[in-house]
């Protein structure tokens, strides 16, 4: 989380903030912040409907400005194809779009769901100059290449990031992105988890964390199939349900629980990391906001730690890589500062997540895929993970390869990855975290290049 690094003594800059240097002396300051205090209450939501759309479209057609070609990034869903939308209406000519497939093998395991399919109707309906490629890339070579770039282990969306930025621009300098409505007007299914989890607090803890331990200890994570998705779901929602609210969020956020980190690490190394706490921002940020709404406090606490550390600073690091420039017309401070403004029971209505965003998307898109189904931008790991990858994970997380470096313990991570491969659990992001944790330590500490 920002400001820190994955290197001693160098720092990020905080989103929001400048730098000054003066005689030898560094500050920083910060010009800007999403302010939740100026949350309204009133206007109907055909006015707030009005207000989302007229912003989008005035922010989209100023990010459009450019000396240069420019195009946009296609999923399908309903952020991408608004963008697309307007960017063909403010268009004299057809609007270069640009998409990344998944095979269906590779989904079996997997939540994403296949956007090619969309991502050609909108293509259609929009008459795009559209461009759409297949994930098929050679990982062996491609992930120590990434990691370079990241200067960091890679998040799954890194893969898909760099190679539809590598095709964008064979013919295209400037790409616009739909990255930002999820953070914005609440579309992630953990906020959608939270509320549905703070129903279950009508429950005596006494009685609720004990029901969840259960639940979840009979729930399994990683099977293939239909069911895939609905049962790593209710895993992940009952290891975190019984939990108080901040730590509910954070734990519905995460993958490697405290619990779990400390069954990892050597026992030279939990001694060092005795007393720390890796949500030690999360918890000054859920501080900072503790009058907004429920919802605003969570959406405040990924503005400023799952966005720019992770989102943001992967595709930012990706496309540039590329030698490409993307722009986010969602993350706009006009159409931002708006978001903070709208009432909170409008971003996510009933079980409808981004409301007033889809309501207003379907003056440019039909119902179908404003509100089709929708998962995140990311790679088939958990396929990967048991077939191309897999060679690299015996390799570079081999017992000899692990105890050899010093900081986990070889039998935990090989627990970890069984218990992967058993479908017992869905640890597939742990092991990658940690296989690409491995090429980073590689590269950036024994001075390997690739």
């Amino acid at each position: 989380v920002p400001p820190h690094t994955m290197f001693k003594g160098i720092y990020q800059l905080k989103a929001g903030h400048f730098l000054t240097w003066k005689s030898g002396e560094i500050s920083t300051h910060e010009w800007w912040d999403l302010d939740y205090a100026a949350e309204e209450k009133g206007g109907s939501e055909r006015e707030w409907m009005d207000r989302v759309f007229e912003t989008l479209d005035r922010v989209t057609e100023m990010e459009m400005v450019a000396d240069v070609p420019l195009g946009a990034f296609l999923s399908g869903g309903v952020d991408s194809s608004s963008i697309v939308a307007l960017m063909a209406k403010h268009s004299n000519q057809k609007v270069s779009a640009y998409t990344t497939g998944i095979s269906a093998d590779d989904l079996k395991y997997d939540i994403i769901p296949d956007d090619v399919e969309w991502s050609r109707r909108v293509a259609k309906l929009l008459d795009l100059d559209y461009h759409e490629t297949m994930l098929t890339p050679d990982l062996a070579d491609l992930l120590p290449k990434l990691v370079r770039h990241q200067e960091a282990p890679i998040i799954d969306m890194a893969i898909p990031s760099y190679l539809i930025s590598e095709q964008s621009r064979q013919t295209q300098t400037v790409m616009l992105s739909g990255m930002g409505g999820d953070e914005i007007f609440a579309g992630y299914p953990r906020q959608m988890a939270m509320k549905l989890a703070g129903l279950t607090d009508i429950v005596p803890t006494a009685v609720r964390r004990p029901a969840m331990k259960v639940i979840e200890s009979l729930a399994y994570g990683g099977l293939p199939g239909k069911f895939t998705a609905p049962l790593r779901n209710l895993k992940k929602f009952a290891r975190s349900a019984g939990m108080d609210f901040e730590e509910r969020y954070l734990g519905f956020g995460t993958y490697f629980t405290d619990e779990m980190k400390r069954g990892l690490y050597t026992d030279d190394l939990q001694g060092e990391m005795s007393g720390f706490d890796a949500y030690r921002y999360h918890k000054e940020y859920f501080k900072h906001c503790a009058g907004a709404s429920p919802l605003n406090r969570m959406l405040y606490v990924d503005f400023k730690t799952f966005m720019p550390a992770l989102n943001l600073d992967t595709t930012d690091r990706m496309s540039m890589a590329a030698n490409l420039e993307v722009r986010v017309p969602f993350l706009n401070k006009e159409l931002v500062d708006l978001s903070a403004r709208l009432p909170s029971n409008l971003k996510i209505k009933g079980i409808k997540r981004k409301y007033i965003l889809k309501k207003a998307a379907e003056r440019l898109l039909p119902a179908e895929v404003v509100w089709r189904k929708k998962a995140g931008f990311g790679a088939p790991i958990r396929s990967w993970l048991r077939g191309p990858l897999m060679p690299m994970v015996n390799d570079l997380l081999s017992e000899e390869r692990v105890r050899r470096r010093g900081i986990f313990d070889p039998a935990a991570v090989r627990n970890i990855i069984d218990a992967n491969l058993s479908g017992r659990e869905d640890h597939n992001l742990h092991v990658f975290f940690l296989l690409t944790l491995e090429l980073w330590m590689q590269q950036f500490l024994d001075g390997r290049q690739t």
